[in-house]
């Protein structure tokens, strides 16, 4: 199951991305925001993150005007692996290398149907594993250490 959030300046954006997650009957959780008025980007990004971390959602994704935002909250959490995709390979290797769970997308930077694509590519991906896995694990390390 995904959790998708986004902010007032995504509302729109995450409405329609809603809209192709039922038409392929993809399950998710809609944690908010559910209007185009102003709301702190902080709450919602903490909200799926949290989802995601207690294992409640396998992957999150988060939508806000730069997708900046929402990364830098969202990797505030441990085991949280958040990335802004711009491009579908951007995209792509952060799910093969990186085991990213967490996608933030750019409202005011791609179309609906560049973000559809950017998603569906980043949901088909698997995690490569091998040297990557070790990468991965010092990561998980540096949280466990780093991360109070």
């Amino acid at each position: 199951m995904l959790a998708i959030g986004s902010d007032h300046g995504g509302y729109k954006f995450k409405e329609e991305i809603k809209r192709y997650l039922e038409e392929y009957n993809i399950a998710y959780t809609d944690i908010g925001t559910n209007s185009e008025e102003s709301v702190n980007y902080p709450d919602i990004a903490r909200d799926v993150s949290i989802k995601v971390q207690n294992g409640e959602c396998d992957r999150g994704i988060l939508i806000c005007r730069s997708g900046y935002g929402m990364c830098i909250v969202a990797n505030k959490f441990k085991g949280i692996r958040c990335v802004p995709a711009y491009m579908e390979e951007s995209a792509k290797f952060s799910k093969l290398h990186n085991n990213s769970n967490v996608l933030a997308l750019p409202a005011d930077y791609v179309s609906v149907s560049e973000a559809i694509q950017i998603l569906k590519t980043w949901m088909e991906t698997e995690f490569e594993g091998g040297r990557h896995a070790t990468r991965v694990d010092m990561i998980t390390q540096f949280e466990n250490k780093n991360m109070k």
